[in-house]
């Protein structure tokens, strides 16, 4: 998400036992629920107003989205219609420039991963970008409550890290994420209105991402203007000459 603004974004992840059934459902079957409603795609082509603001500066720009799924995603941001910035991901690394700075990143997740203070793959990003939860629920262990928002799940396995899911009542999607590491006074919180319904599956098509830190908050909100299934894309990408390269330490 970082990539769509130009800057990168610090991120974060909960918590042990089984979880007793809250009003008749247990945890699992909301889980199961949930993923009764898993998009079926083969690409997405996803074009989208993006607003980014921090306590030093608010920016709205343009960005065009390609998903081959689990192969790879590539992120073209545009500010009056010219390309500032690109990102290109696969399962295997991680690769964007950006126009204004002259500068390009290559890599895998394992240095985003220790820069963010926990685990970050090309699922996690594939999943936020299409509203499905980060992690794969169905290989944790959660414990469940409800609130007028929806069920909301907790983490039972992490130590230090903390994560929570609410879904939906009624359609089982998610409503909102949260990964948190107090200890580190950081977190990220997304969260997602207006699903609409296509044959595929159900996708927000709003998205905001708030991420929390001792220096400040950030905000990046993507508001979905186009979004179309399983048409045959292209992933051009190539970082141009005389571009200086970002080391993550």
């Amino acid at each position: 998400m970082a990539l769509a603004s130009c800057k990168t974004q610090q991120a974060v992840v909960a918590s042990i036992p089984e979880a007793p059934k809250e009003k008749g459902i247990s945890a699992a079957e909301v889980i199961a629920n949930h993923y009764n409603n898993k998009i079926n795609f083969s690409t997405v082509y996803i074009k989208s107003n993006v607003r980014f603001s921090d306590e030093k500066q608010t920016q709205n720009v343009t960005a065009e989205i390609k998903i081959k799924k689990d192969e790879q995603i590539l992120v073209s941001v545009r500010f009056l219609g010219i390309t500032m910035a690109k990102a290109l991901i696969t399962p295997s690394s991680v690769s964007y420039y950006e126009k204004m700075n002259g500068t390009y990143f290559e890599g895998d997740f394992t240095g985003l991963t220790q820069w963010l203070g926990t685990d970050l793959d090309y699922a996690k990003i594939q999943n936020m970008l299409l509203g499905e939860a980060f992690d794969n629920l169905q290989q944790g262990k959660y414990a469940l409550s409800t609130s007028d928002e929806g069920f909301e799940l907790t983490d039972l396995q992490s130590g230090k890290t903390m994560k929570s899911f609410i879904l939906d009542k009624e359609k089982y999607s998610v409503l909102s994420q949260a990964i948190a590491q107090p200890e580190q006074d950081r977190m990220i919180n997304v969260s997602y209105r207006d699903y609409s319904l296509f044959k595929e599956g159900s996708v927000p098509m709003q998205t905001l991402i708030e991420t929390f830190q001792s220096k400040g908050k950030t905000e990046i909100s993507f508001n979905y203007t186009t979004l179309t299934f399983n048409e045959e894309l292209s992933f051009p990408y190539s970082i141009p000459n005389g571009y200086k390269r970002i080391l993550i330490k």
